[in-house]
């Protein structure tokens, strides 16, 4: 497996990351654990060094199993989580299939870390991302309180999810931000507008999540897939069986390329996404270890610079249809 590092920061990776949060959160009923275990120690065996998860997925069940899965390979493995909603009973805890209160005053990120050290099985939290930005909390507050957690041994690195360029710039004077996660794939290609550049000024790592599409640049879903009713998917516009339909054209663009590269369109995607820069390291989901095999052969898929073109070409001509999120979600984002 090749590495990569994020950003300036020091941080080595594997090339390719896994996200956790489908195990356990979001993609219906929660996956065997037993089964989950067996898959985290299998991406282990095969290179893969970089783990996504957060409290807010299950809530709190996906860093158990992560770090009963990796405690005994800790020294083999970077684990990122995340911080910034309210899990108070009170609270609206799905996370992204509701409206999730959000909550990243200083006293309850240093909480909030705590229990996910215990969770994790861990000394130190190697990436702590802000999961969605706090409008209440100054993020300098946020930044700031990070930094007492690094100076304190606790966490080893800072990241910001689904943040904008105002605030990654105000939170890196702070305390330098490694890595920034946010949704980008040839389906959502916003950070090209102006996140790009500014993480490549900075020297901040990006890391993208749903790199797939949610699923959907993998093929293998049409206009005539059921969702289980647990399944956010359900909730979002994009994934209404006319949209499916409509953006089919982007599967059939994927599965020229991959015929001819003798890959499948799940690899072009993750492999467009490895040539966009040498800094970006995308986090696929799985509960399956032959799409964990699929996803990591993406790597040593070549895409040449003509190859790259051609998509971008072809990709310009296809207009999506459908909202990412539904619109409630869509506010949850940074400026």
């Amino acid at each position: 497996m090749q590495k990569r590092k994020l950003g300036k920061s020091g941080l080595e990776v594997s090339a390719l990351g896994l996200g956790c949060m489908g195990m356990s959160f979001s993609y219906g009923p929660p996956a065997d654990k037993k089964e989950m275990i067996s898959l985290l120690r299998a991406a282990v065996e095969r290179g893969v060094t970089f783990f996504d998860t957060a409290e807010v997925y299950g809530p709190l069940t996906n860093e158990e199993l992560v770090g009963e899965a990796l405690s005994p390979l800790r020294d083999q493995v970077v684990i990122a989580t995340k911080f910034g909603f309210d899990l108070n009973p009170k609270a609206d805890p799905r996370g992204m299939t509701g409206a999730p209160a959000l909550d990243s005053r200083p006293e309850h990120i240093k909480q909030v870390a705590e229990a996910s050290l215990k969770r994790l099985k861990i000394d130190a939290i190697d990436l702590f991302y802000q999961h969605r930005v706090d409008p209440d909390v100054p993020i300098e507050d946020v930044a700031g309180a990070v930094k007492e957690l690094i100076q304190e041994g606790k966490v080893k690195h800072f990241g910001l999810s689904e943040a904008g360029v105002q605030t990654i710039r105000r939170a890196h004077a702070v305390q330098p931000v490694t890595a920034v996660q946010s949704e980008y794939s040839l389906w959502w290609r916003r950070p090209e507008e102006e996140l790009l550049s500014t993480l490549e000024e900075l020297g901040i790592g990006f890391v993208p999540y749903s790199p797939l599409g949610k699923g959907f640049l993998t093929g293998k879903i049409d206009e005539k897939t059921t969702f289980d009713s647990s399944d956010f998917r359900t909730t979002l516009p994009r994934f209404t069986p006319e949209a499916r339909r409509a953006n089919h054209a982007l599967i059939d663009l994927l599965a020229a390329i991959a015929d001819r590269k003798k890959a499948t369109p799940a690899q072009i995607a993750l492999a467009w996404l490895l040539a966009q820069k040498p800094w970006i390291v995308p986090i696929p989901g799985t509960r399956k270890l032959e799409r964990l095999d699929e996803n990591l052969g993406a790597v040593a898929v070549e895409l040449t610079s003509e190859d790259l073109r051609e998509i971008d070409s072809a990709s310009a001509k296809i207009t999506v249809e459908g909202a990412r999120y539904p619109e409630k979600l869509e506010k949850l984002t940074g400026r």
